[in-house]
């Protein structure tokens, strides 16, 4: 799944666009390297994301498209 679309569709960020424009800004990190929005995520993969207030650190633990509301908190595990 694109990192773009697992960032909406887990709730992390509320729109894609939004994802599209952190990834684009360099904002966005997969282990140690900036990532643009079409980076393929894997399940496992850790991600670090950096707001104004400090950074959200999280594991993917899995992969769904289709994630309703309620199931979008299982898709990943905060770090940090």
């Amino acid at each position: 799944m694109r990192i773009d679309k697992f960032l909406k569709v887990s709730r992390i960020l509320k729109r894609r666009s939004l994802a599209n424009s952190a990834c684009d800004s360099g904002k966005v990190f997969v282990g140690d390297k900036a990532v643009k929005p079409s980076y393929k995520l894997k399940v496992g993969d850790v991600v670090t994301i950096e707001f104004l207030s400090g950074k959200l650190t999280f594991k993917v633990l899995s992969l769904n498209e289709k994630a309703s509301k309620e199931e979008s908190s299982s898709l990943y595990e905060i770090i940090g």
